[in-house]
């Protein structure tokens, strides 16, 4: 049995997604920018798929830019909220310690240019409050970005406390929500969003394509400069048949949404509740406030590089943390930043799974991983000290 529970990495496109981009390959495939009517035939479907994005998400559609993805889509708002707020002599950031890295590199990048960044722990309860958030800002606070849900842990943030809290002290809020987009409710504007970013490929849609929402009002900085596309704020011929599939993925998910939170939740408990029982593991993340496919263990005594290679030859495809990072020998900062130690955090496994897992499959799961992890442990020499008491236990 083969089974794909990387989900969280980037999802299998539906059919649905795969039809609705069919005929802008092949019948509509005028640029939208150009004024014959070829042109304006896909400048009409890219107004409409606008303002579908804008009705999945509680929003206007002159809110929704398209962008190459959630990284793009992350850059853009931060940096654009960082401009406006040192215009204002305002140059302080709150994020988070276990975000994204196209978050925390684009947060470097502006500690360069003099702002100073305030990065919120999150080791009680692998989350973070929206007091924290409250206790941090400053008059010069010129923006607060938390992710909408981990991709590595599954913990599914206070977003409209955090929303509220933004709100009634002035501060532009964002939220990367790549990994909570189709598969969690989301209203930005009954949450107080002001910037929320997403990308089509977590969700069944296609990769290389995603949106930005900003909130009417405030201001963006371009970070691709060239035409006037977008409204003038994202230079760069539309990818329309990318931008079909998405929003028809997306329509799709948010139209089954109850019902695939229900069933993924299941699936995802039972996959906790049979991995808790292997010995000196433990699960990452909020166990409670926690994203319906995300199921993230530490398993002391192994590698986890070992461990995904020998899951991937009994059929499981998993991973050990983001996707994006997968090629650092360095132990995933989301994990070092929810208190686990060096040796514990890189024992890590990364089961993500979508609508589209099967019970079986998870029973095929809790069947190997125990397998493979007890192997692993029979020949490792760390494992062999922890059980003569040469170590002490962490887990």
């Amino acid at each position: 049995m083969q089974v794909y529970a990387d989900n969280a990495a980037t999802t299998r496109m539906s059919q649905v997604a795969v039809d609705a981009m069919m005929p802008y390959f092949t019948n509509v495939y005028g640029n939208p920018s150009s004024l014959h009517s070829a042109g304006q035939e896909a400048k009409e479907a890219l107004e409409d798929a606008r303002a579908r994005v804008a009705k999945c998400l509680g929003c206007e559609p002159r809110e929704i830019y398209f962008t190459s993805g959630g990284s793009e889509a992350d850059n853009q708002a931060i940096i654009s909220a960082a401009r406006f707020g040192a215009r204002k002599g305002k140059k302080h950031i709150i994020s988070t310690a276990f975000e994204h890295h196209a978050v925390l590199h684009t947060l470097n990048k502006l500690e360069k240019e003099g702002f100073e960044v305030t990065l919120l722990d999150v080791s009680q309860g692998h989350n973070i409050t929206a007091q924290q958030v409250r206790e941090a800002i400053r008059p010069d606070t010129c923006l607060v970005t938390t992710m909408y849900a981990n991709n590595e842990i599954g913990s599914v943030l206070p977003i409209a406390e955090i929303g509220a809290v933004c709100k009634a002290a002035g501060v532009p809020f964002h939220t990367d929500a790549v990994q909570a987009v189709g598969h969690i409710h989301i209203d930005v504007k009954a949450q107080n969003i002001d910037m929320l970013s997403l990308s089509a490929h977590k969700f069944h849609g296609p990769k290389g394509v995603g949106a930005l929402y900003c909130r009417r009002g405030l201001p963006l900085t371009n970070v691709i400069e060239g035409g006037a596309q977008e409204r003038g704020k994202r230079a760069g011929t539309e990818n329309l048949p990318g931008i079909m599939g998405m929003v028809a993925a997306l329509e799709d998910a948010v139209a089954h949404l109850d019902e695939n939170m229900a069933r993924v939740t299941a699936l995802r408990d039972k996959l906790i509740a049979g991995l808790s029982q292997v010995p000196h593991s433990a699960l990452n993340g909020d166990p409670v406030n926690r994203l319906p496919g995300n199921v993230s263990f530490c398993f002391e005594g192994i590698e986890g590089e070992s461990l995904l290679l020998l899951l991937d030859m009994k059929g499981v495809q998993a991973s050990s943390g983001s996707a994006c990072t997968s090629g650092s020998l360095d132990p995933s900062h989301v994990l070092l930043a929810i208190g686990r130690v060096h040796d514990v955090a890189h024992g890590s496994l990364r089961l993500s799974l979508s609508e589209y897992n099967t019970e079986e499959e998870v029973d095929h799961i809790l069947e190997v991983v125990p397998q493979v992890v007890s192997y692993l442990r029979n020949i490792s020499p760390v494992w062999r000290d922890l059980q003569t008491g040469k170590r002490t236990y962490i887990l």
